[in-house]
Parts: C-alpha cells; sequence; structure tokens
C-alpha cells in the first residue's frame, strides 16, 4: 500500500503573543509624550478573542494601531488576521474600536483554498474539516507545491501549515 503525506490549513493566531505585543504597545504608549494625560488604551479580551483600542481622537486611534501592527510583526503575528470592526463614539468623548483575532477559517475561505488548490492540478486531495482543510497526496513535493502556490497567492486572511506528515 502506497504511503500518504498530509498537512492542515489553518489560521490560528497565538494570543500569548498578541498578549506581548499590547503590552509592548502599552509601555510605549506610557512613555511617549502626545500619550500623557490621555484615556487611550489596548486591552485583550481572552474570552472573545478580541482586542479593544480606546482613545481620544481619530490622530491617536491611528497611532495605537501603527504601535499594536509594528508590535505584532516583529512577534511574528500576521496582522491579516485581524478582522476591524467600526469604530464607535462613547459617551465620554473617546473612540472605541473592537478587533477580533482569527480562530480557525470560515467555509467560504475553506473553499476559496480548496478551489486554488484544484486550479494547481496536482495529484492530492482536500478535505473541509470544522475550519481547517486537509491536504493529502502520495508525494511530498506535491504537498510543498502547494504549500508555495497558497504563500504567493496573498490571500486577504492569515494561513498556516500544521501537522506535515
Amino acid at each position: 500500500m502506497a504511503q500518504t503525506y498530509s498537512f492542515d490549513i489553518v489560521s490560528k493566531i497565538d494570543l500569548e503573543e498578541v498578549l506581548n505585543a499590547i503590552n509592548q504597545a502599552t509601555r510605549e504608549m506610557s512613555q511617549r509624550f502626545d500619550f500623557k494625560d490621555s484615556k487611550s488604551s489596548i486591552t485583550l479580551n481572552r474570552k472573545e478573542r478580541e482586542i479593544v483600542i480606546v482613545a481620544d481622537d481619530d490622530m491617536k486611534r491611528r497611532s495605537l494601531l501603527e504601535m499594536l501592527h509594528t508590535r505584532l510583526a516583529k512577534r511574528g503575528v500576521s496582522v491579516k488576521g485581524l478582522e476591524y470592526g467600526t469604530i464607535e463614539q462613547t459617551f465620554s468623548g473617546t473612540l472605541t474600536q473592537k478587533i477580533k483575532v482569527q480562530s480557525g477559517l470560515s467555509t467560504d475561505q475553506c473553499k476559496e483554498i480548496t478551489k486554488i488548490i484544484k486550479t494547481l492540478q496536482l495529484s492530492v486531495k482536500t478535505t473541509i474539516q470544522d475550519a481547517q482543510v486537509r491536504v493529502a497526496g502520495p508525494k511530498k513535493d506535491d504537498l510543498q507545491a502547494v504549500m508555495a502556490a497558497l504563500r504567493d497567492k496573498d490571500l486577504p486572511f492569515h494561513l498556516g501549515f500544521d501537522n506535515y506528515r
């Protein structure tokens, strides 16, 4: 019987790395003069997998986002794994924005990945399992070609590869 190799295409973002990036951005914010006596903050709601940004005005909100993006990039966390909510004005005069941290792929994203893999015309089989896509095939080279093609596609969401066997 021929041996079959496989790997999973997932979208997992490590919340510990996100928390470390938030802590670093908060530390930087406390040292910057333009945030002195400000109500601005960045917090992580682990249960909801959500980052909450509170800022005095839009300029400070954009500065906070820039600090956060820089810290996330340095920690190796993809910014594509963040889904930005609407900016809301609160009664206290501050702006609040919620950012969802992606966990798992949606069904549409799984179907899009499967479609891309089928256009490659390699001898691999794809299976959608919950929030991930399993790719299996008899040749390791085909699986590596699938990984390379997906990395080159520059999809609008975060991709990771797990369980390569």
